[in-house]
């Protein structure tokens, strides 16, 4: 039976990393581009959580699980600011002036920088092998984003779609940081729920101000609607059962595959190339995450594992 457990566990996590890798290619269909624009950053940002939030209170509602206490209400709030604003408002952002396929390389950092900032919040001791493997894969990442934007003829060769997709990825690891902090106390799959539920009072009325006036297309509509349903709640779900089931360790080895996943997915949703530059760069970037995982000392599993939207 526990094999069962720990297989099921594993395909869980298959399918939360599954769920997180379409978030970039769903944003850009709910935002449109620059060229094309549909939902605005600020209305796709505010009407997920909402959407998260109405869905989680009724979990809570039905689960009646006690509340808070004082003392986790601000690693709470901090991931309210960093999951359910901070992240998803910069990369919607950055989605409209890039493509998925290249924020799937950026956004690969995010397990690394999440230790990097657990480190540095914790006031934990990494490995000079560590850092070198972060900045390794930030070297990478530069390299890769100045190619592209000389690829389209940027002076500078920096897009500013990649300043918006770098603080995307340190809003999310903070968040991710705050909450793992309440996580063993409240249960995995609240915290989020409560992060939600919190941000209610703010996303829920933005939403109805932001209503879009303009036509919309039912494809962004689409986008908007997984976003809200699988990239802020469900995927949750099916990610921390399946790290609880299957192991924290074992399992938070398959959000390694999210990068390559994003960048499929992009192709018949957006109809983005197969680019093997892209796929390449996208294989170094995990090789040091990777490396950066394995020589991060002390582990902290619960943080590691949650870095994945």
């Amino acid at each position: 039976m526990k094999i069962k457990d720990e297989t099921l566990g594993m395909w869980l996590g298959v399918l939360g990393v599954a769920f997180f890798a379409v978030t970039l290619p769903m944003t850009r269909l709910a935002t449109g581009t620059q060229d094309a624009p549909q939902l605005s950053p600020w209305f796709v940002t505010l009407g997920r959580a909402a959407l998260a939030g109405v869905l989680s209170a009724i979990f809570l509602l039905v689960t009646r699980p006690p509340l808070p206490q004082r003392h986790q209400w601000t690693p709470l709030g901090m991931a309210v600011l960093g999951n359910a604003i901070g992240y998803p408002l910069l990369l919607a952002y950055a989605l409209r002036v890039v493509s998925a396929s290249h924020a799937a390389v950026v956004t690969a950092l995010l397990p690394l920088v999440t230790a990097a900032c657990a480190a540095w919040v914790l006031h934990q001791r990494a490995r000079l092998g560590f850092w070198l493997c972060a900045l390794a894969g930030s070297a990478l990442v530069i390299v890769f984003s100045v190619l592209r934007a000389g690829d389209q003829g940027a002076a500078f060769g920096f897009a500013w779609g990649d300043l918006l997709l770098v603080g995307a990825v340190f809003a999310a690891s903070l968040g991710y940081i705050y909450g793992a902090q309440v996580t063993t106390a409240l249960g995995a799959e609240r915290v989020i729920c409560w992060v939600c539920v919190m941000a209610l009072p703010v996303t829920l009325p933005g939403t109805l101000w932001l209503w879009p006036e303009q036509p919309v297309a039912v494809s962004a509509w689409i986008g908007f609607v997984y976003v809200g349903v699988f990239s802020m709640w469900m995927g949750f779900f099916a990610w921390y059962r399946g790290l609880a089931m299957g192991g924290a360790l074992r399992v938070s080895q398959t959000q390694l595959l999210q990068p390559f996943l994003s960048i499929l997915a992009a192709v018949p949703l957006l109809g983005e190339p197969i680019d093997i530059v892209t796929l390449g760069f996208a294989g170094a970037v995990v090789a040091t995450v990777v490396a950066g995982k394995k020589l991060s000392q002390p582990r902290t599993p619960a943080v590691l594992a949650a870095a994945s939207r």
